[in-house]
């Protein structure tokens, strides 16, 4: 499966458990625009078996939010091996972890994805690289949603086309008015999580209609 740079895409991000996967994911509309992601949290819950479960249920395209730091080779492999389409590696990571990540991705049939997390400044991480990835993520984390002064800087997306072909990702903290914003501003990806109603992070609420707020973001981001 191919990301196409003129298309525009919402990423899902399931950050549970493998139960509110099954009740959630057969809701949402089978659109080639929607990425469902099994994220970190998930991951490191039930392991490969939630990468495994998303893509039992969702036949697009696939995304595996490891955020590899180390261990490249191997944890490509397992996201591969589960029915990944495309895994992350953290763009602080050392350059030699970024080479072989990339490397690893392509030679498995994957895309790889640069989370930029706390990374002042993507272009000079890619600069460094023997080639670029696929993806790379602007992302403001999970724990910065409460700074205002903590943003998405979409400036970055004109410096790194400038010198890269690369799609560009926005996540963290994004609702149905940022959605379209990072849109508006060049995103290619747009991230969205899936919260519980409790949660006090942007996202889409699991007891909400899902796949009416799909097709919302979808029309927000065309």
């Amino acid at each position: 499966m191919e990301l196409l740079r003129k298309s525009r895409y919402l990423q899902l991000a399931f950050n549970g458990d493998s139960s509110e996967v099954a009740r959630l994911l057969p809701r949402i509309p089978r659109d080639p625009r929607i990425i469902i992601e099994a994220g970190t949290p998930y991951i490191k819950r039930e392991g490969e078996r939630a990468i495994q479960t998303v893509r039992s249920l969702w036949g697009g395209y696939v995304v595996a939010d490891i955020k590899t730091m180390d261990g490249a080779a191997e944890e490509v492999a397992e996201a591969a091996d589960a029915g990944a389409n495309g895994a992350t590696v953290l763009g602080s990571a050392p350059t030699e972890t970024l080479d072989l990540f990339i490397k690893s991705c392509t030679d498995s049939g994957m895309d790889a994805f640069i989370d930029m997390i706390g990374v002042e400044d993507p272009l000079r991480v890619l600069m460094r690289l023997r080639k670029p990835p696929r993806v790379i993520v602007l992302h403001r984390g999970r724990d910065e949603e409460s700074s205002r002064d903590k943003v998405i800087k979409y400036a970055h997306i004109k410096r790194v086309r400038s010198k890269f072909d690369v799609l560009v990702s926005a996540a963290g903290g994004i609702d149905l008015r940022q959605a379209q914003s990072a849109s508006f501003n060049g995103a290619n990806i747009v991230t969205v999580n899936i919260v519980k109603p409790d949660d006090p992070f942007e996202g889409i609420s699991s007891d909400e209609r899902i796949e009416k707020l799909a097709v919302d973001f979808l029309a927000g981001i065309d």
